[in-house]
């Protein structure tokens, strides 16, 4: 059972037991109505406690259940709190730890609640593209007063349990515990109070439910409140009907509203953004787990971290663990390129405290963390170290064999390359189990993704370290297999190379960029190249034209480089640019040179609507993703999807490419393909669907 029943005295306690977060599960659920059952039929009972073990009361729904019949099976939470609400004897909830979701709607079903402090309360479904499902619009407006309660359900962010016991009238609490350690006892005297209160049955049992819900502006306030969530929510059904439900709580009797949020909750459950964004919560989980790395696997201290390179990406790396409390010590080869880094640094968290983001002692303390040198011998503490030198196979060498000279046994020695053979890397080294990719993305000290290169001598406890690190310092880790490019690079590849063959034939940058930005991509792929420079992808071109003479690009791309025009660091690439300014100015230079250069190899321009310059795009990645999957260099769907939404700018609101395409449905995905083989100006090999993604197409199935 995944709820306990033990009786101290006059109270029967029910402990959620539902490990991590007890989840309320339907074993969970079942265990909950038997708890009540059994203490209402007991003479000797005269209240009940609801709580739960471990390090929360309830986290909500058990994910384990999501998308499956058992999360609507009866017992359903409705009918737990429904039975909770008509115990005869009163239900008292001791929370504490994390009271979440559908936790703290049950809590709310309860006729008392008593709180430790320091708890964390919250319904955050409208992250998951839904609203509370089991009376929280309802209940939380009675108890804590509309304005408060529409602030944390709109937002889902959490909220302290000391903040809400403060809100004037409120009624979510009776009691907030004087600490943690004593809500278990406090509980029980709290339970046994109301319990001898109500023995004899002539006080009615106090309810949420049966409290008062209004507003005193109605109409004027939630027409205020709409006009503001409708602007930043534009994509997002979600938030906007949650203003719906907490306005019928005002309006409706208690159990009308209650059918009215149940209907919005049944229809956001099927909308595309909310399966978006529930795919993007399992995928994130999903992505720390490794197949044949058992969860229990022994991991490696890291309490001192080394990295090579005070660049850009060697400064925002080192920002991330002094950030979490990780001393790191910074290698280069001169003093003033160390001191440049040192200085980038500073004037990245002075900008945050500026802003208020961060406190000047933190500021203090992170910088203390730092130390600099330019001795290898510096490294030989390190736990952890951290290679973020120029894309070049030969300098890595020079570095990984110093490395292997100095580093201590048992040292994790990780490459950031976002291109380069990790297995070559590793040879460099006599300790290829040691060595490890971790390529981070620009600026590392802001981007969540971070791909965990596994070679084929990497460690499992390697591995290991290396993802509980990531989860340390914030970042998404997903782990990819050795290729050129690894998961995201390889995928975007084809993404530009499509965005080149497009200008070719007729659509201009602009036109390119502002169809995939409506889609929904933070940046269209020419203002991608400018903002990282034009000339990382010529230099990776001009690999491809000796190691893979058959693979066509377009050579604008070419021709805009050897213009000069390498993005924003030269005030033009395929756009112009003004002096401290971002703003992409379209150019007649390069529009001139496109035109120039479709004459010269007999294109005439056509007219390209904006639905196939992002199924082109979009597609591209698809296919190129599928192949990823086929090779084995990504071990599931969802890791591929969490590397585009995380790194790349893909709308979360459409979940990842991978998910994107199976909702579109994959047998639409490839007629399509089919079409743009037909495209004389296109690459016809590189459309032919990759074995995975037809082999689903064709037995009506999704990516999984």
């Amino acid at each position: 059972m995944t709820a306990e029943y033990k009786v101290h005295g006059a109270v029967a306690v029910i402990t959620l037991n539902n490990p991590p977060v007890n989840g309320l599960g339907l074993s969970t659920r079942r265990a909950v109505i038997e708890g009540l059952h059994q203490a209402n039929t007991d003479s000797s009972v005269q209240a009940i406690v609801i709580t739960g073990a471990g390090k929360a009361f309830s986290g909500g729904a058990d994910i384990k259940e999501f998308g499956k019949e058992a999360a609507l099976q009866e017992p359903n939470l409705h009918t737990v709190i429904a039975q909770v609400e008509q115990s005869g004897k009163p239900v008292v909830a001791a929370i504490h730890s994390v009271c979440m979701g559908g936790g703290l709607e049950l809590a709310l079903g309860c006729h008392y609640r008593i709180a430790a402090p320091g708890t964390t309360v919250a319904l955050p479904e409208v992250k998951l593209g839904l609203l509370p499902g089991a009376g929280g619009t309802q209940r939380l407006p009675r108890a804590i007063g509309v304005e408060p309660a529409l602030n944390m359900i709109v937002s889902g962010e959490a909220v302290k349990s000391e903040l809400l016991a403060q809100i004037p009238g409120q009624k979510l609490f009776d009691k907030l515990a004087s600490s943690p350690e004593a809500l278990a006892a406090e509980a029980l005297a709290l339970a046994q109070t109301v319990g001898e209160r109500h023995a004899d049955g002539n006080e009615a049992l106090p309810l949420v439910r049966d409290l008062k819900c209004k507003h005193p502006q109605g109409d004027a306030y939630f027409g205020f409140v709409r006009n503001m969530v409708k602007g930043m929510s534009k994509n997002y059904p979600a938030p906007l009907k949650c203003v719906d439900a907490v306005e019928a709580a005002t309006r409706r009797k208690f159990q009308e509203g209650l059918d009215f949020e149940r209907e919005l909750f049944v229809n956001l459950m099927w909308t595309p953004e909310s399966r978006a964004l529930r795919h993007l919560f399992m995928a994130e989980r999903a992505a720390s787990k490794i197949a044949d790395v058992p969860a229990d696997t022994p991991v490696r201290a890291i309490q001192k971290v080394g990295v090579i390179g005070a660049g850009t990406m060697g400064g925002g790396i080192s920002m991330n663990f002094l950030n979490a409390g990780i001393p790191v010590t910074i290698l280069e080869t001169k003093q003033e390129a160390l001191d440049r880094g040192v200085a980038t640094i500073r004037k990245n968290y002075e900008a945050q405290v500026k802003k208020g983001k961060l406190k000047e002692d933190k500021y203090a303390q992170r910088m203390a963390l730092l130390s600099t040198t330019l001795a290898y011998d510096d490294l030989k503490d390190c736990d952890l170290i951290i290679e973020a030198v120029f894309e070049e196979l030969g300098v890595k060498e020079a570095v990984f064999k110093q490395l292997d000279a100095v580093a201590k046994p048992g040292a994790i020695l990780a490459s950031n390359t976002s291109t380069l053979d990790v297995d070559k890397i590793a040879a460099f080294t006599r300790r290829p189990q040691d060595v490890v990719g971790m390529h981070f993305f620009s600026p590392a000290n802001v981007m969540k993704l971070l791909e965990v290169v596994r070679g084929k001598a990497t460690a499992h406890d390697v591995l290991a370290t290396v993802m509980q690190i990531a989860k340390k310092i914030k970042k998404t880790a997903v782990v990819s297999g050795v290729c050129d490019g690894f998961i995201g690079n390889r995928m975007i590849e084809q993404y530009s190379r499509q965005a080149g063959f497009l200008i070719e034939e007729g659509a201009t940058p602009q036109q390119v960029d502002k169809a995939v930005e409506k889609f929904g991509f933070a940046m269209g792929p020419f203002r991608m190249g400018d903002l990282a420079g034009n000339d990382i992808g010529w230099a990776i071109r001009k690999r491809r034209y000796v190691e893979k003479p058959h693979m066509k690009y377009s050579k604008t791309a070419d021709l805009l480089c050897e213009m000069g025009r390498y993005g924003q660091k030269t005030g033009k690439g395929w756009y112009d640019y003004q002096v401290g300014k971002r703003d992409a100015i379209p150019s007649q230079e390069v529009l001139d040179m496109i035109s120039t250069y479709r004459q010269s190899q007999g294109i005439t321009p056509r007219k390209i609507s904006d639905e196939e310059i992002v199924q082109r795009l979009v597609f591209a990645l698809v296919n190129e993703g599928a192949q990823i999957l086929e090779d084995g260099i990504a071990s599931k769907a969802g890791d591929i999807d969490m590397v585009y939404l995380t790194g790349y700018g893909f709308p979360i609101y459409r979940g990842g490419p991978m998910h994107y395409a199976s909702e579109l449905g994959l047998i639409n995905v490839v007629q399509a393909m089919q079409r743009f083989a037909q495209n004389p100006h296109d690459d016809a090999s590189f459309w032919q669907p990759a074995p995975l993604l037809a082999r689903l197409a064709a037995e009506g199935q999704r990516f999984s």
